[in-house]
Order: structure tokens, then C-alpha cells, then sequence
């Protein structure tokens, strides 16, 4: 069987165009941390900037509680931590929301699936609950076209 990583960049891709399809998202990604790699991400979004620094410090399993108190930077955009449970079985999800922006505040949410993740941005307005439920979803579709494409290599 396959890992994860050598799954295809066209499945990446498609779920890309599927976050994006929906109108409360604005931008997505799909990133890795072994080795904090960026998988996916619309040509022009502001995701295709993140940065191997960040997704380390965002997918670290120390020192999280430090997260709480300096934010998180994804693409160079300053975000507050509303909720971790990126690492909490069952759930598996973290919400931001930046901050300091000239376009507003915006809600972000975070989903892992094994050792890939789901990151997604809301339209300014968006509030965290509505794009949390819809990134689940996203990350149900991911998970089922993962174990596809897996399963025919």
C-alpha cells in the first residue's frame, strides 16, 4: 500500500476546486508534515505562501498551549486560535480567525486526515461554525478519494 503523500496531485487538486466551489470559501489548501510540505493550493490564493516554518509550528505536537498565546501565521497572515483539537481523536480540527487584515477578519479552519490536512478560509463574514461543517465535509470526500486512489495503486 501506498503512503499518503503519493496520492495523486490531480485528487489535491480536485479537492481544491471543491472548497473553492462553495460559496462561503475563499481559499484552501492541503499541507503535510513529514515533510511539512504544501500538497495543494489554488494558483491564486494567498495559501500558495505558506511557508514550511509555518506548518511546522502549526503542526507541532509540543508546546501547543504557546499557539494560544502568539497566534498563528499561515501565508504570512496573522491569525488568533479560537480552538484546538487538531490532535483530539474524533474531532481533529482547529479554528482561527485572522487578524489585523485591511479586508477584515476571517474565519479558518483546519482539518487533519492521517498525516494530511485541510485548511480552508472563509469569504469575510463567514462565520467559523458554517465553514468548520463544511471543511468535514470536504475532508469526508478527501478521505474516500484517498482510499480509492490507494487502493487501485
Amino acid at each position: 500500500m501506498q503512503s499518503i503523500e503519493d496520492v495523486s496531485q490531480e485528487i489535491w487538486q480536485d479537492c481544491i476546486k471543491m472548497c473553492l466551489q462553495y460559496e462561503i470559501c475563499n481559499d484552501a489548501a492541503i499541507i503535510t508534515n513529514s515533510p511539512p510540505w504544501l500538497l495543494a493550493s489554488p494558483p491564486e490564493g494567498n495559501f500558495l505562501q505558506i511557508t514550511q516554518e509555518e506548518i511546522q509550528t502549526l503542526l507541532a505536537r509540543e508546546g501547543r498551549e504557546k499557539l494560544f498565546l502568539q497566534g498563528v501565521t499561515l501565508a504570512g497572515i496573522r491569525c488568533l486560535l479560537i480552538r484546538d483539537n487538531l490532535f483530539t481523536q474524533g474531532n481533529n480540527s482547529m479554528d482561527l480567525r485572522t487578524k489585523g487584515q485591511s479586508r477584515g477578519s476571517q474565519a479558518v479552519t483546519i482539518v487533519q486526515m492521517e498525516s494530511v490536512y485541510l485548511v480552508v478560509m472563509g469569504k469575510k463574514g463567514t462565520e467559523g461554525g458554517p465553514l468548520n461543517l463544511k471543511a468535514f465535509e470536504i475532508a469526508g470526500y478527501m478521505r474516500e478519494a484517498i482510499l480509492q486512489n490507494m487502493a487501485r495503486s
